[in-house]
C-alpha cells in the first residue's frame, strides 16, 4: 500500500466541516461523528476505527449511525480528544498516550514502560479495577473511555545509524509518545511527539535521527523503511499500547440503557480482534520488510534495556510522588496488578514461551 494513500486523507477540509450538523435525534436515531488520530484506513488503527464506527452501527441496528472522519477533516489528529470533551464530536479513537497533557496518570491507560502486556492491561481493566480508575479521570473532561483494541508488543524504532551502546542514546532526536518519552529523556535523548506521517517526514530530512510508531504492519505502509534501514527491537518502551474510545460524556448519558450497552459491548468485543490482527500483520509484515525491502532487523544491546530499565523505574517512582492524588491510585493500583500478574506469568505464558523456543528455537 502505498503512502500517499493515507497523507492525502490527513488534509483539514474545512468545506467539509462546514456542512456537519448538529446530532439528530429523531425515531429514536442519532448521527454520531467519530473523530479519530489516524489518517484514514492506516492499516492498524485507521482499520480499527473504522471498525468500531461500523459494528457501534451495527450493533445499534442503526440506532447509532456513526461516521467516521479522520484526522484533520474535523480536527487534527492531537484535537479529537477536546472536540470530544467540548461536544463537536460524540467520540473519539486515538491512545492514551497522546493525553499526557491533561494528566499524567491518564497515560497508565495506554502503556508503559516494562509494563503490562495486551491481555493484562485488559485484565487490569477488568478485573484489576483499572475501569473504575480509568472513568474517574476521564470523568473530569467529560468523557466516558473504553478500550477497543491493542497492537500487542510495539518496537524500539527505526534508526538511520546503528546503536552500539546507551551512550549512543545521548542527544538522539526521537519520535515517542507517552511515559516511553519520559523514559527516553532520562536516557539523555530528545523526545519528540509527532503523527505517523510528520515521523517520516523528519526521518527523510534529518530532522529526527530514530523514532518508533507501532509495529511492521502500520510501519510498513507510512514507508519507514525508505528512509531508516535499522529496525530495533524489543520494545520495551511499550510492551502493549491500548487503543481507546473516547465519548462524550452528556452523550453517553443521554442514551437508553440498551444503547449504552452496545457502546460498551463494540468496544470490548473488538479488544481481541483488534489485537490478534495486529499480531497476524505485524509478522507478515515483518517478513516482507525484510525480504523485500532491506530492512536489518537488530535487538537493542543489553547495557541499552539495563539502562532502559532504570529510567523506567523513576518514571514511576515521579508518578508515585505526584501533587494529584488520583495520580497516586492510579498508579498503586497498576504496579500492584503488573507485579501480582508478572510474577504468575513467570511459570505461565512466559514459561511456556521459553519452552517452546528451546525446542522450536521460536
Amino acid at each position: 500500500m502505498q503512502r500517499r494513500k493515507f497523507l492525502t486523507g490527513s488534509v483539514v477540509g474545512a468545506a467539509a466541516a462546514a456542512t456537519l450538523s448538529t446530532p439528530a435525534i429523531a425515531q429514536d436515531k442519532r448521527e454520531w461523528k467519530m473523530v479519530t488520530a489516524w489518517p484514514k484506513n492506516l492499516p492498524g488503527p485507521g482499520v480499527a476505527a473504522q471498525l468500531l464506527a461500523d459494528r457501534i452501527t451495527t450493533l445499534s441496528g442503526g440506532r447509532i449511525e456513526v461516521k467516521l472522519y479522520a484526522a484533520g477533516e474535523i480536527v487534527p489528529g492531537p484535537g479529537v480528544f477536546d472536540a470530544v470533551s467540548e461536544g463537536t464530536a460524540e467520540l473519539y479513537h486515538a491512545v492514551p498516550a497522546y493525553w499526557g497533557s491533561k494528566s499524567k496518570g491518564i497515560l497508565l491507560f495506554g502503556s508503559q514502560p516494562f509494563g503490562l502486556r495486551a491481555d493484562e492491561q485488559f485484565g487490569w481493566m477488568q478485573h484489576g479495577g483499572g475501569q473504575a480508575l480509568y472513568d474517574e479521570m476521564y470523568g473530569r473532561f467529560g468523557v466516558k473511555p473504553f478500550l477497543c483494541g491493542n497492537s500487542g508488543p510495539q518496537w524500539a524504532g527505526w534508526f538511520r545509524n546503528e546503536i552500539n551502546s546507551a551512550e549512543d542514546l545521548k542527544g538522539l532526536k526521537f519520535r515517542t509518545t507517552g511515559l516511553a518519552s519520559e523514559m527516553a529523556t532520562k536516557l539523555g535523548m530528545a523526545a519528540e511527539a509527532m503523527s505517523g506521517p510528520a515521523m517520516f517526514q523528519a526521518l527523510q530530512t534529518g530532522a529526527l535521527d530514530a523514532g518508533e510508531f507501532i509495529g511492521p504492519w502500520s510501519d510498513s505502509a507510512l514507508g519507514f523503511y525508505q528512509v531508516a534501514k535499522n529496525y530495533y527491537w524489543p520494545g520495551v518502551g511499550e510492551p502493549s499500547s491500548a487503543e481507546e474510545c473516547g465519548v462524550n460524556a452528556k452523550a453517553y448519558e443521554e442514551l437508553p440503557d440498551d444503547l449504552k450497552q452496545v457502546v460498551a459491548l463494540a468496544c470490548e468485543s473488538l479488544y481481541n480482534p483488534v489485537w490478534t490482527e495486529y499480531t497476524t500483520k505485524h509478522a507478515e509484515s515483518l517478513k516482507m520488510l525484510v525480504s523485500e525491502h532491506g530492512v536489518t532487523v537488530r535487538k537493542l544491546p543489553d547495557d541499552v534495556i539495563v539502562a532502559m530499565g532504570k529510567a523506567a523505574e523513576e518514571v514511576v517512582d515521579e508518578l508515585r510522588q505526584n501533587d494529584d492524588e488520583l495520580v497516586k491510585r492510579i498508579t498503586e493500583s497498576y504496579v500492584a496488578y503488573r507485579d501480582l500478574v508478572g510474577n504468575y506469568m513467570t511459570y505461565a505464558d512466559n514459561g511456556q514461551m521459553n519452552a517452546r523456543a528451546s525446542v522450536m528455537g521460536y
